[in-house]
């Protein structure tokens, strides 16, 4: 049985950002479209050793972390979003567009729409061709 996620442990490098808080225009509720709420994401990138492993300890060698964080905020500032689901798409096809990332695993959880409920949230997988 093939195990995509093994396979990545196996040849790449997990970069990650882990409970990244940004405050976004998302919602499909009413309540939701009048003002912006807090997501937090958690995003992963499987990088292969051959794109992250540094020769002479320079910042140029591996994926960059202010990619990911510039990736989200630009995707923030086009304006309200409605779905968390369209959100994660818009920026899990720009992360993986990266030539060095392989696979990207992205979640975004809400934390403030349901007073009974820790979070909402969405995540996806995704894995360049090649690799599957």
């Amino acid at each position: 049985m093939f195990d995509p996620l093994a396979q990545l442990a196996l040849r790449c490098r997990r970069i990650f950002l882990t409970n990244h808080v940004v405050d976004v225009r998302i919602g499909a509720h009413d309540f939701e479209k009048s003002q912006s709420q807090r997501v937090i994401f958690n995003v992963e990138l499987f990088v292969p050793y051959a794109h992250s492993t540094p020769r002479t300890d320079r910042l140029a060698e591996v994926v960059d972390y202010d990619f990911v964080r510039q990736v989200i905020a630009r995707r923030v500032r086009k304006g309200h979003i409605e779905l968390q689901e369209t959100l994660c798409d818009d920026i899990a096809t720009e992360l993986i567009d990266h030539p060095q990332v392989q696979a990207v695993r992205l979640s975004t959880c809400k934390p403030d729409v349901y007073p009974d409920t820790e979070a909402v949230g969405v995540e996806v997988l995704r894995i360049k061709q090649e690799m599957a």
